[in-house]
């Protein structure tokens, strides 16, 4: 990714798997927040390791967003009431899925030019 971990465009994800992701002809190895700002490198590597504060970004332009997609692994986990109604507060829908379902409606969302973002942790196998 360009600069410290930031490509400065929102962008469809190509691929996911072997750890990372690729978008826009790059391969990032990791995490990845999509926002309207661009695609950031996010440092969370497991669905447990997921916290308002890094979440925080996304609650920062929620003003921007009407959906938010956040890829939990692998895993099948339950998104905190409290947290949900964080989002709620700023007008945003959470789904909390796993990181394929998340990446594919991300893309179609983002391909009809919704105010969409996601969240995505990475996984070795795509599934």
């Amino acid at each position: 990714m360009a600069e410290a971990g930031h490509y400065p465009y929102q962008a469809p994800v190509d691929a996911y798997g072997n750890g990372g992701f690729r978008f826009a002809d790059m391969s990032h190895r990791g995490s990845i927040l999509c926002l309207p700002t661009g695609m950031h490198a996010w440092s969370v590597n497991t669905s447990s390791e997921i916290t308002l504060e890094s979440l925080q970004p996304v609650l920062d332009l929620a003003d921007q967003i009407d959906v938010l997609f956040i890829g939990l692994g692998h895993d099948i986990v339950a998104f905190p009431r409290e947290w949900r109604a964080q989002f709620r507060e700023r007008n945003v829908i959470v789904e909390a899925i796993a990181t394929g379902p998340a990446v594919r409606t991300y893309n179609v969302l983002l391909g009809e030019q919704r105010r969409v973002a996601a969240a995505l942790i990475a996984v070795e196998r795509a599934r």
